[in-house]
């Protein structure tokens, strides 16, 4: 079982000195201008005993807002099997860095390659790394790749319907470089082919697109492929993994690149993050894909072994023969994920996201009769629709009223891009229960009326 930690002894600390040479704290640190370092620590208060400081964290705990929660925009409130968290904070697993040594890891390198092998069946791809930061840096990562492949050209095609903060981090990510972002415009909350087609041309390197897309419509991409390769462009597909039990993968599209993130496989929302992207390609794509990617082998011995394969990152060649300088995978998030899918199954994975989707639909449906809610779309939808209160005004003050009911109603798409003024994404999974769909119709007819 894994210890508190516990603060070191003067006579440890002397004992760690000794072995290294040095006399003290101050001379291990001599690297530090003096200007900069802190000789005393009178201002911090006494240490107080671990029970203290464990009532003082619960008393803080106890100050946030608990409720009905209807957030998504790319983090969601599934049911994560209990076995899940016990299993994934077992000390063996929870280490405090990512091990490269294949003689001594071959749990975590074996986890990893389990990860790459699920995401691959999941998206309909040849080859996954080990994973990436989260969804909007697999996006980046993704542009990159197809900047790569493709190094006449200087514009992207994004869809309207990305998220917002993916277009942030690939603007952050391209700001140093010639790359154009040229926006596909949306009908009815979706891209159609014949406004793609209108914008392809030579220069074109990539499309990117997102599908349930930021207002949680399921887009139809048929003859997109074949558009895209027809002028040597990269087709890449956003997607969260979990609508991918009842809806086409990235691969049945045709798509060059799949990304997306794994936070809905067992990873709780925890404020925002951490979570894991995955990034996963056809096998031509192999040598561009970034970061780390574990691989099956054997042994002197003739046993099964497990390797990292590809390390085309500037850690461990030349710098201008990088994929990437992404330095690093959520190792830790991907078993998790990994841990999720092997208890759940496919099947686990199709229930989900079939009963959100029957409850999304429950709540759609029940909210046409609450004034002053209007659908935004009518596009298909799964397990996330998106309504329309009006204004900013009107979209904050209605969530505001449901969080005094103990309901987090939604995300104010406005608050991520202000053409979105009075729209609000209303997720809905499995996890929630008929009795709690119905209290949110109640809550919403109070506030609004």
């Amino acid at each position: 079982m894994m210890n508190p930690y516990s603060v070191p002894t003067s006579e440890e600390k002397s004992v760690m000195l000794k072995a290294i040479g040095l006399s003290s704290i101050r001379e291990l640190f001599s690297d530090i201008p003096s200007h900069l370092y802190l000789e005393s620590c009178t201002d911090i208060p006494q240490g107080v005993s671990e029970y203290e400081a464990l009532r003082h964290l619960e008393s803080l705990a106890e100050m946030n807002t608990l409720g009905v929660s209807y957030l998504g925009c790319g983090s969601y409130d599934h049911i994560i099997p209990s076995a899940v968290s016990h299993l994934s904070s077992l000390p063996s697993f929870l280490t405090a860095y990512t091990p490269y040594q294949p003689e001594v890891s071959q749990g975590t390198l074996q986890a990893i390659f389990e990860y790459q092998t699920m995401i691959c069946e999941i998206t309909g791809m040849d080859v996954s790394n080990a994973s990436l930061y989260d969804g909007h840096t697999a996006a980046s990562e993704a542009v990159v790749m197809a900047r790569n492949a493709k190094r006449k050209g200087n514009i992207l095609l994004v869809s309207e319907t990305i998220h917002p903060n993916t277009l942030s981090v690939i603007k952050t990510h391209m700001s140093h470089s010639d790359l154009q972002i040229q926006t596909i415009a949306a009908n009815d909350g979706v891209v159609k082919l014949a406004d793609l087609e209108a914008m392809l041309s030579p220069e074109v390197i990539g499309v990117l697109v997102q599908s349930p897309n930021i207002y949680g419509c399921v887009e139809d991409y048929s003859g997109f492929a074949d558009r895209i390769h027809a002028h040597k462009a990269m087709f890449i597909i956003s997607s969260d993994p979990m609508a991918l039990g009842v809806i086409p993968s990235q691969g049945d599209w045709g798509a060059d690149i799949a990304i997306g993130d794994i936070q809905p496989f067992g990873i709780p929302t925890c404020f925002g993050g951490p979570s894991a992207g995955y990034i996963a390609v056809h096998e031509k794509l192999l040598r561009k894909l970034p970061g780390r990617i574990v691989g099956e082998s054997t042994d002197s011995s003739g046993r099964r072994a497990f390797v990292l394969t590809l390390q085309a990152r500037e850690q461990h060649i030349k710098r201008e023969r990088a994929t990437s300088n992404i330095c690093s995978n959520q190792a830790q998030v991907a078993l998790t994920a990994s841990m999720y899918l092997s208890l759940t199954g496919w099947n686990g994975v199709r229930e989900a996201a079939v009963q959100s989707l029957t409850k999304a639909h429950f709540l759609y449906e029940a909210l046409q009769s609450v004034s002053s809610i209007e659908p935004a779309f009518s596009s298909p939808f799964i397990g996330e629709f998106t309504i329309d209160l009006g204004s900013a005004e009107q979209a904050g003050a209605f969530l505001s009223g449901m969080r005094e009911h103990g309901i987090f109603a939604g995300v104010h798409l406005g608050e991520l891009d202000a053409s979105m003024a009075g729209l609000i994404a209303v997720s809905v999974t499995e996890k929630r229960t008929k009795a709690e769909l119905e209290q949110y119709v109640h809550s919403a007819q109070e506030v609004l009326s």
